[in-house]
């Protein structure tokens, strides 16, 4: 069974940091351009941030440009997702996904997605 998990959400005050994981089971995240996206309540889901297949090329929505940084490493297939200075208007699932390209790509090419995991900002 092909899928990617997330970990690493939480509650934390404005201000405060979080470190996102995601990991793949039964694929190899290498392989994949890789994406951050959240969903708060009422609203639809958004892209955050890419990265590109080998980690050169990143994009952040310009809401967490300077705050939140996306990184990999390939070696041990993992993603991460630091957020700093947070803000209570973070406050979402964020859920990592997966797309079988070298380079970003938009919402709907991304075929493999995690369950999610809340993180909560408080003011």
């Amino acid at each position: 069974q092909v899928q990617v998990m997330e970990s690493g959400g939480g509650l934390v005050q404005a201000g405060g940091s979080l470190r996102l994981s995601c990991t793949g089971a039964g694929l190899s995240l290498d392989d994949y351009a890789m994406g951050w996206f959240r969903q708060a309540p009422g609203k639809e889901r958004e892209v955050v941030s890419c990265i590109s297949r080998n980690g050169g090329v990143t994009w952040y929505a310009d809401s967490v440009k300077g705050r939140f940084t996306i990184s990999r490493d390939n070696a041990k297939t993992t993603l991460y997702f630091q957020m700093n200075s947070l803000k209570p208007e973070d406050t979402a699932i964020y859920f990592c996904a997966a797309v079988e390209f070298a380079g970003c790509r938009p919402r709907s090419d991304f075929t493999y997605w995690g369950q999610g995991t809340q993180v909560t900002v408080s003011s």
